[in-house]
This record gives structure tokens, C-alpha cells and sequence, in this order.
């Protein structure tokens, strides 16, 4: 009796790039014979470009993967490794152009949960449909209604439109569904996106349940590393339609946040880069921003971040401030600062800098990223947004006291307080 869930070899997906299809023959003849003659496309909207028309794309170029029964396995990687492909070819929404796949058991996939709900249908109504959609037959649905409606935390709601749901109240009825499922492997994308904090907690649960106690296999795809540790036993990266790396969790989030990093620039020139906020810049514009006396933005942990922000009033302000947001190079989030008043009830315009000191030596070693955002404080005490960085500023904190412990911050946290003192 083989002991795998999941079996793949050589797994490959190619997709064509450029728009296939979609129009009447007629159009599509047109198409095809103005290609063939080297003409511009009659049917080609305006501005797109098919200079790429016909070009191959590898989402997955040779997986070769074994999954055993009972595990927990993360799947991690930047947007367009192919984590969500190798979930489909799984799920048999789409077919892999080569290699083999072989599957022990049913699987339940939740790849795009309430997918096939009914605007106009209750709550109660979408579960029948929906659990036929996922294979369960009305005897199933009617054995588990009550358990997936108190799941769901929508009994109030449950004889309502579900048109009328919020987005979070629509995931938890669909999740509440798909996690009912009699199925051997569960396979899931970012399902836990939308979800409250509590009921996240509640389907992590679920689902680690099913894996420890229920000896059911679990494949899952998040950004979230911290879902990722709570879940698996196993993970692996993707990077361009490769696995890159197979193994401990903690050793996988390693190598996907280094790959993820940006490089530790000391300068940050905001001169060439436009705003995504169209009312950011009105008053005063970040011109840059650097770390002073360094060349690569590494610091000791005893050390202070010495920032030199260079700024142009355009417009009266009055009360500007300074924000740093730091978080991990996970994304969790570590804490915030944010300076006293550095341009405060002044009509001048033109350009100024100013110099900032911020102390690290209650961050733990490690790599992290912070967003600086400048804004201005109100009469009202209303933050108003003036105008910020948009790219992640990197920075890595080392450690430069020896006698301190090799810090896990898995278990630890990001924040090192300073020893007692004992008093003699």
C-alpha cells in the first residue's frame, strides 16, 4: 500500500502569450490573414501591442514533486512562480502540457471559494448548490448544514440573499462548504485573504486538524508566513516555474524572503517617481531620502539609523511629521514611530532637509523593510497624508554584541528588550 497522497514527474504548463481567440470566425480569419501577410491586425484594439503574439510561456518547467499522506504542505514563491498552476493542474480546472500526475484519494479544492454562488439565492439555498458544485450529494448537505452554518458564524444571516452579504460573510460561508467536504487531500489558494482575524484562526485550526487527527493531506498557498508556520510541516519555493527549495519551513521562508529582498540602498531618489496618490505632494514633495555614512544600508544592533530627508514645500503647511512603519521582511509587522513636528507653522516655500536619529537596539538581527510616509496633524488631531516613499526601504540589523543569545524570532518576536538590572 503506497504511503503518497501525491505523486509528480516532469510536470510542465505552457501557456501562449497574447490574446487567443475570443472573437467571431470572421474576425479571427481577418486576424490570422493580416499575421500571415505581415499586416497590422484589423481587429487589434487601440494601444495593445502584439509584438509578443504567439510567444510560449513556461508557468511550470518540470516539477518533480512527492506529497505523503497527512502532510502539511506550504507552497510559497513571488506572484507568477506558478503556485497557483500546479493548484489548478491538480485540481483538474486546466491539464498540464507534459508529465505525469498521480492522485490517492479525492480532493477538495478551494482555489477560488464561492465560486458558483447566486446573488439572489440565500444562504442556505448556495449551500446545496454550492456543495453539489463540490461533488456532495443533498443526503451529505443535509447531514452537515447545521455544523456548516455554525461554522460559518452567518446563522442570522442564513436565509438572506447572499447579494446582501459582506465580502468576509460571502468567504465564510463558501469556506465553511468546501472545508465540509468528505475528501482526502485538501488543496486551498489564499483562502484565508478576506477572513476576520478570528475566523482565520478558526479555519487554520480546521484545517491543522485535518491533517494531525484526520490523516488528511493539505496543500496550501499564502503570502501570509505566519499562516504558513501555523499550517505546515513542509514547504516549498517556487521561483519561475521551478522548485528552488524543498524542506523545513522556517529554512523555506528564509530562502523566499532573501529572494524577495530589495537591495540595501542607501539613497532613495523620489525625483523620477510619481506618485500613485493623486492628492499626495500638494503641500510639500519627499525629494529623497538616505542613509547618512553608510554604503549599504546594514546597521548594528547597538547602532543608530541616521536618516537625512531632503523635502520642497510647494504650499503653506502647518505641523509636518515624520512616519516610519517597520515590519519584517515576512511582511509581519514589528511597530511604528513617528517624529515631533520638523516643519511647523511656516508660509515659506522652497527646499529644506532635515536630519533624523532612530535607535535599533531593540530590534532583533535580522532584515527588514519600513515605509516612510510624511503628513501633518490637524487642528481636529486628523492624520492628513502629504506625501511618502512608495518603495520598500531594506535595511538588516546585525548583531555586534557577541555575548547575546542566537535569536529565533519565530519564537521570539522582532523586538529584543534590554536585560533586567539587578539591584544589589
Amino acid at each position: 500500500m503506497t504511503d503518497f497522497a501525491i505523486k509528480i514527474e516532469d510536470l510542465r504548463k505552457q501557456y501562449k502569450l497574447g490574446a487567443i481567440g475570443g472573437g467571431t470566425l470572421r474576425s479571427e480569419l481577418q486576424s490570422w490573414w493580416a499575421r500571415k501577410r505581415g499586416k497590422e491586425d484589423p481587429n487589434m484594439q487601440i494601444g495593445q501591442d502584439c509584438s509578443n503574439f504567439g510567444e510560449t510561456f513556461w508557468a511550470l518547467d518540470g516539477i518533480n514533486l512527492e506529497i505523503k499522506k497527512g502532510e502539511a504542505l506550504g507552497i510559497i514563491g513571488a506572484n507568477g512562480a506558478g503556485k497557483s498552476t500546479l493548484l489548478k493542474i491538480l485540481s483538474r480546472v486546466t491539464a498540464p502540457t507534459e508529465g505525469d500526475i498521480w492522485i490517492n484519494g479525492r480532493i477538495a479544492s478551494m482555489l477560488e471559494v464561492g465560486t458558483g454562488f447566486h446573488g439572489e439565492m440565500t444562504g442556505r439555498e448556495n449551500i446545496y448548490m454550492n456543495g453539489a458544485i463540490l461533488g456532495m450529494s443533498k443526503k451529505d448537505v443535509d447531514e452537515k448544514i447545521e455544523s456548516i452554518i455554525d461554522f460559518s458564524e452567518c446563522r442570522q444571516f442564513i436565509d438572506t440573499p447572499v447579494k446582501r452579504y459582506s465580502s468576509g460573510m460571502y468567504v465564510k460561508l463558501a469556506f465553511a462548504v468546501a472545508s465540509h467536504l468528505d475528501a482526502e487531500i485538501m488543496v486551498m489558494d489564499e483562502v484565508l485573504a478576506v477572513g476576520d482575524m478570528k475566523f482565520q484562526k478558526k479555519c487554520l485550526g480546521k484545517m491543522g486538524n485535518a491533517a494531525q487527527n484526520e490523516g488528511k493531506t493539505v496543500l496550501y498557498v499564502s503570502h501570509n508566513m505566519a499562516t504558513i508556520r501555523n499550517l505546515c510541516s513542509r514547504c516549498i519555493v517556487l521561483d519561475k516555474g521551478n522548485i528552488v527549495f524543498d524542506g523545513n519551513v522556517e529554512e523555506a521562508i528564509s530562502v523566499y524572503m532573501k529572494d524577495s529582498e530589495g537591495e540595501m540602498k542607501v539613497l532613495y531618489d523620489m525625483e523620477c517617481i510619481t506618485q500613485p496618490f493623486v492628492d499626495y505632494g500638494h503641500k510639500i514633495v519627499i525629494k529623497s531620502m538616505e542613509f547618512k555614512k553608510k554604503d549599504y544600508s546594514i546597521f548594528g544592533s547597538n547602532e543608530n539609523m541616521d536618516i537625512l530627508l531632503k523635502w520642497n514645500v510647494v504650499s503653506y503647511i502647518d505641523n509636518a511629521r515624520m512616519r516610519l512603519e517597520i515590519k519584517y521582511a515576512d511582511g509581519s509587522i514589528v511597530g511604528m514611530t513617528e517624529t515631533i513636528p520638523f516643519i511647523s507653522n511656516s508660509e515659506k516655500k522652497g527646499e529644506g532637509e532635515t536630519e533624523f536619529l532612530f535607535s535599533l537596539k531593540n530590534l532583533a538581527p535580522g532584515t527588514y523593510y519600513m515605509r516612510l510616509s510624511v503628513f501633518e496633524l490637524n487642528s481636529t488631531g486628523d492624520h492628513i497624508g502629504l506625501d511618502d516613499i512608495p518603495e520598500k526601504i531594506y535595511f538588516k540589523v546585525i548583531d555586534t554584541k557577541f555575548d547575546r543569545t542566537n535569536w529565533l524570532r519565530q519564537y521570539w518576536g522582532n523586538v529584543r528588550f534590554d536585560a533586567p538590572v539587578i539591584v544589589e
